[in-house]
């Protein structure tokens, strides 16, 4: 086995939702959808999501109710200012907002939205902080 990522699945049971949210209000391109799987077009990593009970034959654990945060996707933009505008739109498009825009003390300015289900994700955007020095010309 690898050390790498190949596919990210989020497991659902609202599937026309979560199609919808990830396809309108996300932007993503539908790559394959077969009703009860829906793969996107994604640089790097293939992300899909998928109906619960399509694994209820493999283990039961699929049929257990999900509880808590499990993960998180994040979601890059080209600057700060795009993280307010990007946070907003998702708003007003239907993204439950989780947590305003706000400078993080890791150099990032950040907000957080959950999908239809209930998973928070976030938006991003490295700060770049420009320092200047003077020099005494005397």
């Amino acid at each position: 086995m690898k050390a790498e990522i190949n596919l990210i699945t989020i497991w659902t049971d609202e599937i026309d939702r979560m199609r919808n949210f990830y396809n309108q209000v996300l932007g993503f391109r539908i790559k394959n959808d077969l009703g009860n799987y829906v793969e996107f077009e994604n640089n790097g990593v293939r992300f899909a999501i998928c109906m619960r009970n399509v694994m209820y034959s493999y283990s039961d654990e699929y049929r257990k109710k999900v509880v808590g945060q499990a993960f998180e996707l994040a979601f890059p933009c080209e600057n700060p200012d795009e993280v307010d505008e990007a946070f907003e739109k998702l708003v007003t498009m239907g993204a439950t907002p989780v947590h305003q825009p706000q400078n993080m003390p890791w150099n990032q300015r950040t907000a957080l939205f959950a999908d239809p289900d209930g998973n928070i994700h976030e938006i991003f955007s490295e700060i770049i902080y420009v320092k200047t020095f003077y020099r005494n010309m005397y």
